[in-house]
């Protein structure tokens, strides 16, 4: 997210003075590493979570349309940023089917009635839905192989999905910034945010190499983005805005199994989808993938929930503890009140045992083995506690942009699909912090993402150009790719560019 913002802030005023500050010896080594989330190009083409039933047995769409509308700006972006070489490469994407998998004659009529619905919108035309167990098995074999025959099961399959290495894509944008002006300073923690008399920001910055001269700073600001991931909370707290009053958060650890055997990742091509357990998070939906990461290709199945009191991976055990306030204590009791489904499924992922958790994969691959998998930690995923309207405390899931009534600080809170979404987001965080410029960016952003102007095309053919566009420029790099038997990359794609602080300090004659 701060390296989305960043970059848009560079090309719409490039004469502005921004500045990133990292807590690690890297960026993207939290929420953004590859491992520690999904590589999901989120576009709702397998997400069940996002196409909900409605009472009366028809399906709703509307979020669906809204993420995959999300996904096309961000993949409009990083085309124009390839083409004008503010991207090196497309190396951090890569085409992959998106598929849904159901077992259960149930969950098999949702499905064809999710179909049905998905694939009348002009976004998801191309969404093929099938029960027949031989043409699933073209699609990904090791669905199929030994499971029972008398079982009913249905899949969804879109061709356009992707998965994408967040970490690589970060680092690619981090990097242009970089070479166009902007300061990175890595191994420094912003402690504290506080308003000056003048209505600026200070930040408190605590330099955490271990041969500083001077281990303590400050920096003074007009505008500060908290892209800290699950840090983003304390430090809009320490702002003192009162947005962020009756915000809480409670922490959710996971893991992951993964296999790097070169015959069982040869015989799976695909994001595999399937249902959530009962009271199971959205971010908790068990799948089946297809990663790529630094040129290697792997499979991952998870998540499984975990717990830690931390709201960084690599942050502090105090972490939920300090976050606690008399503004939000209220709103996280009753929202663990209102969902004792949630807690009972998190006491269960933690309670299962190691053959009850391999079983969960065994149900999507009939065939897995454990002595070809082993358990990897994903990243820590804060879910967000927030006031309804009637002052009672909910679960928000999803991302969700708070800032200042006077747009000098903004940050993001939550998780998926926030990575995939980052271009969307980051434009309506420079429409609500900039309201005086952002009527001149216009024509700019117009420019870089024509689909913000008119919305997503409605023609068909007007959206395959669009995604045909992003295609072409990287032919040659595809065609290379297929000769040397490495997955082809998809064009340009992706987000997460989740840095712990990224703060943009103004000079003299910069706003930022």
């Amino acid at each position: 997210m701060s390296a989305t913002l960043g970059t848009l802030i560079q090309q719409l005023e490039p004469t502005w003075s921004v500045r990133i500050y990292e807590r690690l010896d890297d960026v993207a080594l939290e929420s953004s590493n590859p491992w520690n989330n999904a590589g999901t190009g989120h576009a709702a083409l397998c997400e069940l979570n996002y196409t909900p039933e409605r009472a009366d047995g028809t399906v709703d769409i509307s979020k669906a349309v809204k993420i995959n509308e999300q996904f096309e700006a961000s993949r409009e972006l990083w085309h124009h940023l390839l083409a004008a070489g503010r991207l090196k490469d497309s190396s951090f994407i890569n085409r992959t089917p998106h598929m849904t998998f159901v077992r259960g004659a149930e969950n098999v009529d949702y499905l064809r009635r999710r179909h049905e619905t998905l694939s009348a919108h002009p976004l998801f035309r191309d969404l093929e839905f099938t029960t027949d167990r031989s043409v699933i098995a073209q699609w990904a074999p090791l669905l199929t192989e030994d499971r029972d025959p008398a079982e009913p099961v249905a899949a969804t399959r879109s061709t356009a999905g992707t998965d994408v290495d967040f970490g690589n894509l970060t680092r690619q944008l981090v990097d242009a910034m970089v070479d166009n002006g902007a300061e990175l300073f890595l191994q420094h923690e912003v402690r504290s945010i506080r308003r000056t008399r003048d209505g600026r920001w200070r930040l408190r910055v605590k330099d955490r190499s271990w041969n500083a001269p001077k281990r303590r700073s400050t920096v003074t600001a007009r505008f500060v983005f908290v892209g800290a991931g699950g840090g983003a909370l304390p430090l809009l707290q320490s702002a003192g805005i009162p947005e962020i009053k009756g915000f809480g958060g409670f922490p959710i650890s996971g893991e992951f199994l993964r296999t790097a055997n070169p015959e069982v990742v040869a015989r799976h091509q695909a994001k595999v989808y399937g249902k959530a357990d009962v009271g199971a998070p959205p971010m908790s939906v068990p799948h089946l993938d297809t990663r790529v990461v630094d040129g290697r290709t792997y499979l991952m199945f998870g998540p499984y929930a975990g717990f830690s009191p931390k709201y960084l991976k690599k942050g502090k055990y105090l972490g939920l503890i300090t976050s606690l306030r008399l503004d939000n204590v209220g709103s996280m009791i009753g929202a663990g009140l209102k969902n004792l489904d949630l807690t009972q499924y998190l006491v269960g992922q933690l309670a299962a045992a190691p053959e009850t958790k391999f079983h969960a994969l065994q149900q999507f691959m009939p065939t897995a083995h454990p002595k070809d998998w082993e358990k990897i930690t994903a990243g820590q995923r804060v879910q967000v506690i927030k006031k309804d309207a009637d002052g009672k405390g909910v679960l928000q899931f999803g991302t969700e942009v708070v800032a200042a009534a006077d747009g000098s600080i903004a940050g993001l809170l939550g998780a998926s699909p926030g990575a995939s979404t980052a271009v969307s987001a980051m434009v309506d965080v420079l429409e609500r912090c900039f309201p005086e410029q952002f009527a001149s960016w216009r024509a700019t952003l117009a420019t870089m993402m024509p689909s913000l102007d008119g919305g997503v095309p409605a023609d068909a053919r007007e959206i395959e150009t669009t995604r045909d566009g992003a295609s072409e420029l990287s032919a040659a790099q595809i065609s290379a790719a297929q000769t040397s038997g490495v997955a082809a990359p998809e064009p340009a794609v992706g987000p997460d560019g989740v840095l712990p602080a990224s703060v943009y300090e103004s000079h003299a004659d910069s706003r930022v």
